[in-house]
């Protein structure tokens, strides 16, 4: 039976985009402005942000511990909340519409590795929320996964699969529960 061999990984297809030099600015200045406390304020995350190339909305708030792979691969619509410690894995493009909440420790990936190639290959697929979605604190959404408008995701749950605009999704994989009725 074949085994998983990590010495034949080979990244080599997979482009972040942006030059070497860009990346290794980025990698730092994550670490320091967005991933630490240092820096409360959103408007110079969102300033940061643009100036990697990242397209930010008005009004939007970037909490502290945030954690942000390639600013050049994220989109942010107008007056979109993102939380404390949420990681935003952004291999490839993840894009995030109008008031949308993004809660604390949750996280979005567009990355993960083929379990059935003994070589490990990675896989990527973007992320979209639509308009009016919440992600709940801890909650997980997975590369390819569209939740589509005002959505949400309970805290501590795991989207496999596309969410349906206005339901209410829980669990590990996510399930809908009922429909979102706003008043």
């Amino acid at each position: 039976m074949l085994q998983t061999d990590l010495s034949l990984y080979n990244n080599s297809p997979f482009n972040p985009g942006g030059s070497a030099v860009k990346r290794l600015l980025w990698y730092y200045v994550n670490a320091v402005f967005l991933k630490s406390g240092l820096l409360p304020s959103s408007s110079f995350k969102v300033f940061l942000l643009r100036l990697f190339g990242a397209k930010i909305g008005k009004g939007v708030t970037i909490k502290p511990g945030v954690n942000i792979k390639y600013a050049w691969h994220l989109t942010v619509g107008n007056h979109t909340w993102i939380g404390e410690n949420v990681w935003i894995d952004c291999l490839v493009a993840v894009t995030i519409g109008n008031n949308v909440c993004i809660s604390q420790g949750a996280v979005l990936l567009t990355g993960s590795h083929n379990y059935k190639k003994k070589t490990f290959d990675l896989i990527t697929q973007p992320v979209t929320l639509e308009d009016g979605v919440w992600i709940g604190a801890g909650a997980m959404v997975n590369l390819g996964v569209i939740a589509a408008s005002h959505a949400v995701l309970t805290s501590g749950s795991v989207a496999t699969k596309n969410l349906e605009a206005y339901s209410v999704y829980q669990g590990n994989p996510a399930v809908k529960i009922r429909e979102r009725i706003i008043i």
